[in-house]
């Protein structure tokens, strides 16, 4: 999954994306509000999460932009303010939730998950397709009820395509998705990745799961 973060306090950014990175996310950073708004209307990320206290454009301005423009990435605003008014106004401008500062990084976590299984309609917390289970706050995978131990990275690869199932993704989504905007490295990351999958996920079962789509990308398929 690929998350903005948007906060101009470098230790408080640097500390969110580790942690973030630390689970898996790719994480993209904007030190002030208008390169924040910048980052939402050229990429397509998962989730947002914009201070409000920010140079430039405050995070009130960023995220009624991004709505008025017809951008609908899930939003959480933080915050140190605690007034109520400053609440119901971030909520009025398309926030989908807020978190006060200080707070504790688990608690991020699960608003984060929680915001992830928005969309056009509610999505479980678990995700199932065919006998592979995935579960986002545990951070486990199982296949035919036995555990399956992936990285952070491929963990974060397969939760992609299984909020995706039947859907037929280019590597290039994959990857805007999977890894942050400054990822410099191998250009076929992708189908490494699907092959680390694979061989932990499919061989030792002996059954496919992820279905190659010749000259697009991946996909998998609802049984």
């Amino acid at each position: 999954m690929r998350v903005l973060v948007v906060e101009d306090e470098f230790k408080m950014a640097r500390a969110i994306r580790r942690g973030l990175e630390q689970e898996g996310y790719a994480v993209d950073l904007a030190p002030d509000g208008e390169e924040g708004l910048h980052l939402a209307m050229e990429n397509d990320y998962d989730a947002i999460l914009l201070d409000v206290l920010l140079p430039r454009l405050d995070g009130f301005a960023v995220c009624d932009a991004l709505r008025t423009r017809g951008r609908w990435a899930p939003v959480l605003m933080l915050t140190a303010r605690e007034a109520i008014n400053d609440r119901i106004r971030g909520l009025d401008v398309g926030a989908d939730d807020y978190l006060t500062k200080p707070f504790a990084f688990g608690e991020l976590l699960a608003r984060l998950r929680a915001l992830l299984r928005r969309g056009p309609s509610e999505r479980p917390a678990t995700l199932q397709v065919g006998d592979v289970e995935l579960d986002p706050a545990a951070h486990t995978v199982r296949r035919a009820g036995q555990m399956v131990d992936l990285s952070p990275r491929e963990f974060a690869l397969l939760e992609f395509l299984m909020r995706h199932p039947g859907e037929t993704l280019t590597r290039s989504r994959i990857q805007e998705h999977v890894w942050d905007y400054n990822y410099g490295g191998l250009s076929n990351v992708v189908d490494v990745y699907v092959g680390y999958v694979r061989r932990k996920l499919e061989r030792p079962f002996g059954t496919p799961f992820i279905r190659t789509v010749r000259g697009v990308g991946y996909a998998v398929d609802v049984a």
